[in-house]
């Protein structure tokens, strides 16, 4: 049986172009196991825990890049070495590799497992210094981060829309699709009052 596993960190990174290889080695849309979770990490990774139980004696899993299985080489080591105590094989598309119960006697095959894995782990971590230098920047250049809020004169003219919801016949949801701010900044709003 072929299993596809396809992963981005954020929800708005896209999963097309895993999927679309994936596809392409003949993995039905039944037997893709999907999801929008950071890799650092193999906790609170469901569709990675149910492709792992799914997984049979004899099944091939495909991924397109090993740091889409993990980001860390003790997470990846783990996660394989779950794969191998089943009898599955797992392939990793970009490298054109695939190791398994059977390529556990190569040295090669390890050697290059390991080296693959432990490029994916330099590689976040160099994102994160790389991220922490650009906060720190950002900090001393007097930059505000984080999310960009809802602009005040919507956030009041909900608040206004809310006060007179009677009188107009709005919907808490009427109001929210009017103005754009979401429901949480709108009770948070009424709260301070």
């Amino acid at each position: 049986m072929k299993l596809g596993y396809a992963r981005v960190s954020t929800v708005g990174q896209d999963l097309k172009t895993q999927i679309e290889k994936l596809k392409a080695e003949g993995i039905q849309d039944d037997y893709l196991f999907i999801e929008k979770k950071s890799g650092t990490t193999t906790r609170n990774r469901e569709e990675l825990e149910k492709i792992i139980k799914q997984s049979r004696s004899g099944d091939h899993v495909y991924v397109t890049k090993i740091d889409r299985l993990a980001r860390s080489i003790i997470d990846l080591n783990k996660i394989m070495n779950r794969f191998k105590e089943k009898g599955v094989s797992v392939t990793f598309l970009d490298n054109n590799m695939t190791f398994g119960a059977d390529t556990d006697n190569d040295a090669m095959q390890r050697l290059l497992f390991n080296v693959l894995g432990s490029f994916a782990e330099f590689e976040r971590d160099m994102i994160v210094n790389r991220t922490g230098e650009g906060r720190q920047r950002a900090k001393k250049a007097g930059k505000k981060l984080g999310r960009v809020g809802q602009p005040e004169a919507e956030v009041q003219r909900a608040l206004f829309l809310w006060q007179n919801r009677k009188e107009n016949g709005l919907s808490v949801s009427d109001i929210l699709k009017m103005t754009g701010v979401p429901k949480s900044t709108l009770y948070k709003k009424l709260n301070e009052r």
